[in-house]
């Protein structure tokens, strides 16, 4: 659709290279957060596998040798799960703040194309009022239905936040021993 002045295509122009920007910010940000996990992460196992391997030097006989084993092993287990609970965490963050941002566009879009329309139907002839009227139902027809696939899209991430949830604290070994 073309531009009615040199300032509406200007103004659309910034509004792509805001978004872009946006965008830009959005995915630098995640790169960031998922860098420090795995920075802070591969530091804390480097100091706890030296901690265990020191406490496994200095034992004393092979009781206790196998006693530390099977506790690091626990411990390990739970800083792995750690890891997978941060993980998620930090994918749910990234993906959330990427809908917001989608989310925004898209209204602005639709907000930009409804100015459009407006502007475009007071100019137009006489007995295209039923085009434009055809064009505002779909839409008002692809919004709701964009509404109904954002819900879904919700509850799709909410189920699986509560099954990664039941998942990993069932893998935790001192859920399972609370169970038996």
């Amino acid at each position: 659709m073309m531009f009615a002045v040199p300032e509406d295509f200007s103004a659309y122009q910034k509004a792509q290279i805001d978004t872009i920007l946006k965008f830009a910010d959005a995915a630098s940000q995640a790169a960031e957060g998922w860098f420090d996990l795995n920075i802070k992460s591969a530091k804390a196992a480097a100091a706890e596998s030296v901690k265990q391997m020191r406490a496994l030097a200095v034992a004393k006989d092979v009781q206790e040798l196998a006693s530390l084993q099977t506790a690091f092993s626990q411990a390990n287990a739970e800083k792995v799960t750690g890891f997978a609970r941060a993980a998620y965490g930090w994918a749910s963050e990234t993906q959330a703040e990427l809908s917001k941002l989608v989310e925004a566009q898209i209204t602005d879009a639709n907000k930009s194309l409804v100015a459009v329309i407006d502007k475009a139907a007071k100019t137009a002839p006489n007995g295209s009022e039923y085009a434009f009227a055809a064009v505002r139902q779909a839409m008002s027809s692809a919004n709701q239905a964009y509404d109904a696939i954002s819900k879904a899209s919700k509850q799709v991430v909410e189920m699986t936040e509560a099954t990664v949830s039941n998942t990993t604290s069932s893998m935790t070994p001192g859920a399972k021993k609370k169970a038996a």
